[in-house]
Parts: structure tokens; sequence; C-alpha cells
């Protein structure tokens, strides 16, 4: 759904420290295609260890629902530890932090396509319609974090062409150097 490169993500996940677990899976994905393979790989290395999946939802209760079915399936639980937290408030402390994202994906049924591209930042929570969660909680948009207190560094990229397909505005974001 971010439309972010592979190589983006590797380095990400490098800067947090963490292991990347790819789940392939093919475009115009079925559900039913989508669970299963995030079956195997919750039953495999090194995912097949893990008690408790973290979510970062704030407030889509549906949403929860599923995680939390789909998990108890596998034997497993959710966590959501931002779960309830006021959107306005939360999209805030994530900057004055040191974080950095871009928006990546633009809904634009729910934000004008020029949102594509920009810096998460206070000018473009000001600049947002006051239909439009915040931190993107209704879809309306998709960032990519390429810096903050939890990287060892920050990951160096930049800004690409900008796409509509599949009733979606992308903003590509290449690697620097």
């Amino acid at each position: 759904m971010h439309g972010v490169r592979r190589e983006l993500l590797s380095r990400q996940a490098q800067a947090a420290g963490l292991p990347l677990v790819e789940v392939e899976i093919p475009a115009a994905c079925s559900n039913d295609v989508y669970e299963q393979r995030m079956g195997q790989a919750l039953a495999e290395a090194p995912l097949a260890e893990a008690q408790t999946i973290a979510f970062g939802d704030l407030f889509l209760a549906d949403i929860r629902a599923y995680r939390e079915e789909r998990l108890s399936r596998v034997g497993k639980q959710a966590t959501f530890p931002l779960w309830g937290r006021d959107t306005n408030a939360l999209a805030r402390e994530f900057i004055a932090a040191g974080f950095q994202a871009v928006l990546v994906c633009v809904d634009p049924r729910r934000l004008d396509p020029s949102f594509a591209g920009r810096r998460f930042d206070p000018e473009l929570l000001a600049d947002l319609p006051a239909d439009v969660d915040p931190c993107g909680e209704n879809g309306e948009f998709h960032t990519f974090v390429y810096a903050g207190p939890v990287f060892s560094a920050p990951i160096a990229c930049h800004v690409g062409a900008t796409v509509e397909r599949d009733g979606y505005v992308f903003c590509d974001v290449l690697t620097a150097g």
C-alpha cells in the first residue's frame, strides 16, 4: 500500500536495529492469499517465537478485531500501544520527538494529490483539511519514516517522481548515494 522500494525498507529495518521479515504477496492480492502468506510467515523463524505482535492502529475497532482474531488462530496475541491516543497530539509528538517522514501514498478521494511527496511536518499538519486524520488513520495517506530517535542514522533518500495508479497517488522515494 505504501509503494516504498524494498531497499528502503531494508535500510529502515537496519537503522532501527530490527530484523526484516518480507512476506511476498502478488499485486491485487486477495485476502485469502494475504492471510495464508501471513500465517506461514508467523509460523516460521524468526516470527514463530514471537508471542505478541504490535500494531500502530489508533482507533479503527474493526481492524483491531480482525488482527486479534487472525492472530488468535495461530496462538499469538496482538498489542496496540497507541490505541485510543489523540491523533492531533500524537502527530505533533512524533514530529517533536525528531522523527522525519514523507507522504508516499495519498488517497485522492480523501486528500489532494499535491500532498504526495510532502514532508510530515507542522506545515503539513496545518494544511490538512479538517476531515483528514493527522495520522492518516482512515487511509487518507501513508508515510515512509526516514529518520528519528530509534534509528542509528537517518536514511539518505530523496523524493522522486509522483504517479497515479490503481486509484492512488504514489511518490517514489529514492535512496541517495
